[in-house]
């Protein structure tokens, strides 16, 4: 499992939000209705927020219930772009996320086995065998958007030395 540690500066992801239930396996029913709700105008407002990387959709987990380990409860799943800008409208919701330690995890495979694999490692095996904890922020992800069934994709968890 490839992982690189990075500094970020101070960004905002803004976008549209849903409380969700958690699951580990398969595509996320919620996940998906949340995407289909996505109105033109809110498309159009965060297309013009795109100024930072990945300059592409990202997905945004934060606010999880106690018993996440378990593979119950719920959590604030987020579909947005990350920017410098402000959230100008109503129609979307903004988190800011302040400058910190980034553990990235870029990986290639079939969607969503892949990621999901990844996620799975991340917390088994590297975690324990790392030297971060995972610290307050939310959990982003994206994966490319291509015809293909081996997507790319990043991972990233905000961390700090144990």
């Amino acid at each position: 499992m490839e992982v690189r540690i990075e500094e970020k500066d101070a960004f905002n992801i803004v976008g549209v939000t849903k409380r969700v239930p958690i699951r580990f396996e398969g595509l996320n029913a919620e996940i998906i209705e949340l995407a289909q709700s996505i109105t033109a105008s809110q498309h159009d407002t965060m297309n013009c927020l795109n100024d930072l990387y990945p300059h592409q959709v990202v997905n945004a987990s934060f606010d999880f219930d106690d018993t996440r380990f378990e593979g119950k409860g719920e959590l604030t799943h987020m579909i947005g772009f990350i920017t410098a800008k402000d959230n100008p409208t109503d129609e979307l919701k903004q988190l800011h996320v302040e400058s910190g330690t980034w553990a990235v995890f870029p990986s290639t495979g079939p969607f969503p086995q892949t990621l999901q694999d990844i996620w799975g490692m991340i917390y088994a095996e590297w975690l324990p065998e790392s030297d971060y904890i995972v610290t307050a922020g939310p959990e982003i992800s994206f994966t490319q958007n291509n015809n293909s069934e081996i997507k790319y994709s990043e991972i990233w968890l905000p961390v700090k030395k144990k």
